[in-house]
């Protein structure tokens, strides 16, 4: 899952951008490997109001519009019932709720178009900040999911087009968000796919004293993490990177053919000069 993040305050990467560069950038991630990619019209940051609804809706429809209409799979990253509903109407397939169904009427808006649903762990507000008091924080997860997946079916949501994440990082400190991913595999015992969010996280900042530009080589740590844990979608920003990581993990595993004639291109062995370079002679 390809991350598009229309938000002009997003906390990886900022500004402001039409919904034509925008959909542009989902076609490249598509290009580099992504099989869905998740368009986002409010920041998940913590000291920012939210923003009105309006708002939200129109920083996204423009971009679900011209990717659906390509025939490209696309996801709305959103926890308002409205603006899942005009989103679905624009061509989204999927809404990828982050606050684990605060509104019961975005599962309602899923139902009614027949559209995927991914319930999130988080036992905080949207937009809010705060680590709840648990015990084991694996077991929460786990009887949370439960209890959301099945609020989401008793609304009319298809039991085959449910998700479940964890909520890495939401409502969880960065300790408790390294436990889930050390033991991912346990939420296999629900029974429906897992997508994991580990994309440039605050458990990865916290761990390496880096901001999320920085945080790479975290992210593909963490991305074995989840492959090994069962995860069967990951949300990442740099679709280049995650695609060529797990395929050469394939290839280390076994899990990929590896022809006896593969051979390194003449052109790729080594980086080509600038012509700047050339010219300007020893």
């Amino acid at each position: 899952m390809g991350v598009v993040n229309a938000a002009p305050d997003s906390f990886s990467d900022p500004g402001d951008r039409d919904p034509g560069e925008l959909a542009e950038r989902g076609r490249a991630l598509v290009e580099q490997g992504a099989s869905l990619i998740d368009v986002g019209g409010e920041s998940g940051r913590t000291d920012r109001a939210a923003v009105p609804e309006t708002v939200e809706a129109a920083r996204v429809v423009g971009v679900i519009e011209r990717l659906a209409a390509e025939g490209l799979r696309v996801s709305v990253d959103t926890w308002r019932a409205r603006v899942a509903r005009v989103a679905l109407e624009a061509g989204a397939e999927m809404v990828n709720d982050p606050s684990g169904l605060s509104e019961p009427e975005l599962a309602s808006a899923c139902a009614e178009h027949g559209a995927s649903l991914v319930v999130t762990h988080t036992r905080v507000a949207p937009k809010q900040k705060g680590y709840p008091a648990r015990g084991d924080v694996v077991a929460d997860v786990l009887a949370g999911l439960a209890e959301r997946e099945a609020e989401a079916r008793s609304l009319g949501v298809d039991g085959t087009k449910t998700l479940l994440d964890p909520g890495i990082d939401l409502g969880k400190t960065p300790a408790e968000s390294i436990e889930l991913l050390r033991r991912l595999g346990e939420l296999n015992a629900l029974g429906r796919p897992v997508l994991v969010a580990i994309s440039r996280k605050d458990f990865i900042g916290a761990l390496l004293d880096r901001p999320p530009g920085g945080r790479g080589a975290g992210t593909l740590a963490a991305l074995e993490a989840a492959v090994a844990g069962g995860a069967e979608y990951v949300r990442v920003h740099d679709v280049a990177a995650a695609a060529d990581y797990l395929r050469v993990r394939a290839a280390l595993r076994g899990e990929l053919a590896v022809s006896p004639e593969l051979r390194l291109a003449e052109e790729l062995r080594r980086e080509a000069v600038p012509l700047r370079a050339l010219s300007e002679g020893p």
